[in-house]
């Protein structure tokens, strides 16, 4: 909570930058601190409205997490922790099997216990423990079929409800994200829904009511946009969301939505790794020995979130965007994000507005968004250069990564699994039997044995 002025405060100098421990002048310290805000600010808002919950609240559980997160790493580690993109797979899941929003609260509860738990584990045992568990093979196969899983949700759920909306819509946070300019470039996404709910609401005006699908998949005449819920709504107050997006509530556990949503702590733990190395890359600090710590902080900050009717949280590689273009990797910035998360938290009229998105603007940004976290896998395998010349990589990648996208199911015992689970489980399993197969096999055959060590060893 101490920084010292770098430099005239004014900006950092050609080639230094601007430590954890440092600040610019307060003014200047506000102004990035916005645009964290800024950078944050759509996927947080709109992954919760994805999953069926309260965004109001998942901005304010967002600052007080970031909070929360920069405690715990001691100040070394600035990141911001906003919304999880990875937990909307696996939420639509349990929806899709009769689950309800206590119970996936409850879920995503129990997931970030399990990422605390390994955040301890790694703090105790070191940075390598992840690496030997999970390898880049595996965490690129488990976010790949993750995202993926997500493609009947969009086909089937909310692309139909307004496909012209959805299509602009789409576009548009194509080319924003493209063409798009410094920060423009990096709000894509909110950009989309601002056009597609102005295009809506335009529509609305000239055109009356549209006769199609709502998220229900029942076909009738209604607006595309349904203000009806936001005049009701105080401007100051706590987020307790709608009947169709709850706030704060009470977590409900079920063990079928626990076995669904518990694999994602694979993809928490991997973005928090990438992040927390990204950081130390750009600040030149070594920052392994704060691994355990920043993993544990985004679990507990998940499972508190979770307790309490909240979305799931992790770092946000969008504010590490903006670090990496203003060299400013202050801490206070944070603070200062964190604190204008909390106030806008606090607005349940502003929670309202966005609840009242139109399915067909969640068509077209989900369209791109759902693509984007499945190819987050596939770049983690092409950055750590995963060999699929390997059989012993090669097959049980590909067996998971199709049960995880077409929702194979297992049943036995009356219970069973099926998709992400499943999927997850013989990805993770799989790859290390069949990679200790592997070894043992290599070893038998004599010059063989130190290629194949050579080859386990975890990437660089």
């Amino acid at each position: 909570m101490r920084w010292t002025v770098h430099g005239d405060g004014r900006a950092p100098a050609p080639g230094e930058v601007v430590r954890p421990d440092e600040r610019l002048s307060w003014g200047r310290t506000a102004g990035l601190g916005a645009q964290h805000v800024l950078a944050m600010f759509g996927a947080t808002f709109v992954f919760p409205v994805l999953m069926g919950l309260d965004p109001n609240l998942a901005i304010l559980l967002s600052g007080l997490a970031t909070m929360l997160f920069l405690l715990m790493t001691r100040g070394r580690v600035p990141s911001y922790l906003g919304t999880s993109a990875s937990f909307v797979g696996v939420v639509a899941a349990v929806r899709a099997d009769g689950g309800t929003p206590a119970e996936i609260t409850g879920a995503i509860a129990v997931c970030g216990v399990v990422v605390a738990l390994v955040g301890l584990a790694v703090h105790l045992g070191g940075a390598r423990t992840v690496s030997a568990v999970l390898p880049p093979a595996v965490t690129g196969a488990v976010v790949l079929l993750i995202g993926f899983n997500l493609a009947p949700v969009v086909a089937g759920t909310y692309w139909p409800q307004d496909e012209a909306v959805a299509l602009v819509t789409m576009l548009v946070v194509m080319v924003t994200a493209v063409a798009g300019r410094g920060m423009l470039g990096r709000l894509g996404v909110l950009v989309g829904l601002v056009v597609g709910f102005g295009l809506s609401l335009l529509l609305d005006a000239v055109l009356g009511p549209i006769t199609a699908p709502d998220a229900s998949g029942v076909v009738s005449a209604h607006p595309r946009v349904d203000l009806s819920g936001v005049t009701d709504a105080p401007w100051i107050g706590l987020p307790l969301g709608t009947p169709d997006a709850p706030g704060l509530h009470m977590p409900a556990f079920s063990a079928s939505a626990i076995l669904i949503v518990v694999p994602v702590a694979i993809a928490l733990i991997a973005e928090n790794t990438g992040h927390v190395k990204a950081v130390a890359s750009m600040t030149r600090e070594d920052l392994d020995p704060y691994l355990g710590r920043a993993l544990a902080a985004d679990g507990i900050a998940t499972a508190v979130a979770g307790g309490v009717g909240g979305s799931p949280t992790t770092t946000y590689a969008e504010n590490i965007g903006v670090m990496a273009a203003t060299r400013v990797y202050s801490t206070a910035a944070y603070w200062v994000a964190a604190l204008v998360a909390v106030a806008i938290g606090f607005c349940p009229k502003f929670g309202a507005v966005v609840a009242a998105t139109p399915g067909g603007v969640l068509g077209g940004i989900t369209v791109v968004l759902y693509g984007m976290i499945g190819l987050l896998g596939a770049r983690i395998w092409v950055e750590n250069r995963v060999d699929f010349a390997r059989p012993e990589v090669l097959v049980p990648l590909a067996a998971g990564i199709v049960i995880g996208i077409g929702d194979v199911a297992l049943s036995a015992g009356g219970g069973s699994l099926s998709g992400i689970a499943l999927g997850t489980i013989v990805v993770v399993v799989g790859y290390h039997l069949l990679r200790r197969l592997a070894s043992d096999r290599a070893e038998e055959r004599p010059g063989l044995g130190a290629d194949a060590a050579a080859e386990d060893r975890p990437p660089r």
